[in-house]
């Protein structure tokens, strides 16, 4: 059972009216990275947690994350709060209005239809998705994901802190920040606590794969360093001797049963390309300054044929 506390868990204190400011803020309330993305996720994972310690962190770190969605909600309420009285009372004239409107940096729906308050949307007025909640039921690898999470989100505050000069929301702002260092903190403890924790799940990985660096990317920028040269790795270089790095031709093979083998060789003779010929295609036909070089070059190009065609209408008596 959850209680609401009347009282936001950091006191919002705001300077004066933002309406772009709040457009910019509703990135943290219903965005990929946002404080609702972040309950959500957490509340998942925790209901099917299995370890008590760590179901118990889930559900106050996912808890918390509810009342961060309210000061970030409050925030973007208090920032608009003229601009939404305003629209319910049309004190200014229509112009002046719609101008206003039009100034924040929202969408006009978010201004007709949420009148202004909060919406469960990014900063550009995308719709909150539940694909935001990557949840797998898998300790090792949610809780890399929360750590994750947590310094993407981290990020935003940073870039949202430095687009404001209102001291009571860089207050505001450096708080919710600050929190998502002290969960990734937790989430880096939890992580480690479980003794085996990489490679993620349970079956293990093939060993002679697991040590292998393939250097596929080369030319100019080639560089070297602890995650790709030294004694953790052996380091492939020339593909042409390596690959296919499980031996073989490097080809895809089935074994068909006769059946399938039969309708296979009439499916590939019916397909069949003819390489002998070189037909005239609709390219050739339309072919114009740029084309290119098109069919039949060696005895005159498209163009060419076309217009042989019309000299000799031009020369065949009339009928």
């Amino acid at each position: 059972m959850f209680m609401h506390n009347k009282r936001l868990q950091y006191t919002v204190r705001v300077s004066e009216p933002n309406p772009r400011l709040a457009t910019m803020l509703l990135e943290q309330f219903g965005g990929a990275d946002g404080e609702l993305a972040a309950a959500m996720r957490y509340f998942t994972q925790a209901l099917g947690e299995e370890d008590p310690g760590r179901k118990d962190m889930l559900m106050d770190i996912a808890t918390e994350e509810l009342s961060h969605l309210e000061v970030i909600g409050s925030l973007v309420a208090m920032l608009n709060r003229g601009q939404k009285a305003q629209m319910s009372e049309a004190l200014l004239k229509d112009a002046d209005l719609y101008q206003t409107i039009g100034a924040t940096g929202g969408s006009a729906k978010e201004s007709l239809l949420y009148g202004a308050g909060p919406s469960l949307s990014d900063s550009a007025g995308v719709p909150f998705s539940g694909t935001y909640v990557d949840t797998r039921s898998e300790p090792t690898v949610d809780l890399r994901s929360n750590i994750a999470a947590e310094a993407r989100a981290k990020i935003v505050y940073e870039r949202l802190i430095n687009v404001t000069a209102d001291p009571g929301v860089k207050e505001a702002l450096g708080f919710l920040m600050t929190r998502e260092i002290a969960h990734q903190k937790s989430f880096e403890k939890a992580l480690y606590a479980i003794e085996d924790n990489f490679p993620v799940g349970k079956l293990p990985g093939v060993e002679k794969y697991a040590n292998v660096y393939v250097n596929t990317s080369q030319g100019t920028g080639d560089m070297r360093g602890p995650w790709n040269t030294g004694a953790q790795w052996d380091r492939i270089d020339d593909l042409e001797k390596t690959m296919p790095i499980n031996g073989g031709d490097g080809t895809a093979t089935v074994k068909l049963g006769a059946s399938d083998m039969a309708a296979v060789a009439r499916m590939k003779a019916r397909g069949m390309s003819d390489p002998t010929t070189d037909p005239l295609t609709g390219v050739d036909l339309g072919a114009g300054a740029g084309a290119g070089r098109v069919s039949n070059t060696d005895k005159g190009g498209a163009r060419d044929i076309r217009e042989a065609a019309k000299t000799a209408d031009a020369l065949a008596p009339p009928h």
